[in-house]
């Protein structure tokens, strides 16, 4: 039975009556209302189509065919908890291992990347006996209390706010405007050094670490893609002093990047962290995520004595949706569609940038790429305005783009990964032609 369609209205109205206030909704000033979407495509309720740029959660594109099938079919059959022996559950754990080095063998299957990151906390705990943990700077790894703590980039948020003793807050390695940038002999090194400093700090107050927290590649905080060599360094400087590295590949994971499935074998094969989280586009949608972890951490988490169970972690459907995702993933060769569409991208910025000042900085790999807005290319004043004005009119004339970073000046471009050359063509056109009118009309305007 088809649920009743209301006006546009009624759901703005039904929404704040009935929805939490801290809830935010894209262009809040003229919110859209999609009522169903396929690949890279998004539709409103009147029919029109927007280009999705944002949506790195509808991985293998909006509705795909294939992964809906196998959700649906196995819902007919079965859905139950994982206390209950079930193919799905070890054929996808298997299929999901075989894409990790080989000592990242033990999974938990839970529900979101919160969740996954909570766990991963949980793990390094009760495997160090530690309690601190060191975070990166606008760092975000999710929406529960423990991960609150530990995300610069919500906690900065509260008015009045203690950070955490256990939390120690590092550099972001952001080679564009952190401390150490492209122009440093080497930035990894000195990047590195400021965590060993934490980590130094902390054992003259008596403190022990139990954990370094990265995503792979900084999303929230601005599309920052870390110096390579910059994971070995702090690995060795955390592992010197009892504690474990967690990758958090939520926003990255399942071939991104392009070169690589994961976006923390960017930094070279020598690397492997000790816990890797993943989420958002596991399920195409469909609420999972998991957890990796050693077969030493996960034999420490269970001579802790108390058992771990999750509802709907594992369940067939969730893994039979997980299988689906890999085989699309594989027969639509969509990592590498992610390096050509990615790097074609990249270039086309790339002449953005040589022919509009606005335009500082152009990072990323694969399909996760940022350009980052400034007022001035020596101060970099962030163009944080400017930036807004572009999401705005990108969005009148039907593409969908956000910006974030520290400032909310860098548009983020981590779009389904069906995205074409031909779309990237479209969003580039539409960004130099706002960017042109805006010089124009500056040009005109009296001193």
């Amino acid at each position: 039975m088809t649920a009743e369609m209301f006006p546009k209205e009624k759901t703005i109205d039904l929404r704040k009556k009935h929805i939490g206030p801290s809830c935010k909704v894209f262009f809040s000033h003229d919110p859209i209302k999609i009522v169903r979407a396929k690949g890279q495509y998004m539709y409103d309720e009147n029919g029109v189509r927007y280009l999705d740029c944002i949506n790195n959660v509808a991985h293998v594109g909006h509705s795909h065919p294939m992964v809906v099938k196998a959700g649906a079919e196995q819902m007919e059959l079965l859905n139950t908890n994982s206390r209950f022996l079930h193919d799905n559950l070890v054929q996808y754990a298997q299929r999901l291992q075989a894409t990790l080095p080989e000592k990242l063998s033990v999974c938990y299957f839970v529900n979101s990347g919160s969740e996954a990151n909570d766990l991963a906390l949980r793990l390094a705990w009760e495997y160090t006996g530690h309690k601190d943990v060191i975070t990166l700077d606008n760092a975000y790894h999710g929406h529960v209390s423990s991960l609150i703590n530990i995300s610069p980039y919500k906690f900065h948020q509260l008015a009045n706010a203690e950070q955490s003793k256990s939390v120690h807050v590092a550099l972001s390695p952001d080679l564009y405007r952190g401390n150490y940038r492209q122009d440093h002999p080497d930035p990894a090194t000195a990047y590195a050094d400021d965590v060993n400093n934490l980590i130094q700090k902390a054992h003259e107050k008596g403190h022990k670490v139990a954990a370094f927290i990265a995503e792979s590649l900084q999303s929230c905080g601005g599309q920052v893609i870390p110096p390579a060599g910059y994971f070995q360094k702090v690995a060795q400087h955390v592992h010197q002093a009892g504690g474990l590295f967690i990758a958090d590949e939520v926003q990255v994971g399942f071939g991104r990047v392009g070169t690589h499935f994961w976006a923390f074998q960017l930094q070279g094969e020598d690397f492997v962290p000790d816990i890797v989280t993943m989420g958002k586009p596991i399920g195409n949608g469909h609420p999972m995520s998991c957890v990796v972890t050693t077969r030493e951490v996960a034999e420490a988490f269970k001579n802790s004595g108390m058992e771990y169970f999750n509802t709907f972690g594992g369940n067939p459907v969730s893994c039979a949706i997980g299988l689906a995702v890999l085989d699309v993933i594989e027969k639509e060769d969509l990592q590498g569609n992610a390096l050509r569409v990615g790097g074609y991208l990249m270039r086309l910025l790339e002449q953005q940038k040589e022919k509009h000042p606005l335009v500082g900085d152009i990072r990323g790999r694969g399909l996760f790429v940022g350009a980052e807005l400034v007022r001035d290319r020596v101060k970099l004043t962030p163009a944080t305005a400017e930036a807004q004005d572009i999401i705005y009119k990108l969005k009148e004339q039907h593409i969908l783009l956000s910006a974030d970073g520290p400032h909310r000046n860098v548009l983020k471009f981590k779009p389904p990964m069906c995205f074409s050359e031909e779309d990237a063509d479209m969003v580039v056109e539409k960004i130099d032609q706002i960017l042109t009118v805006e010089v124009e009309i500056q040009k005109s305007e009296p001193f």
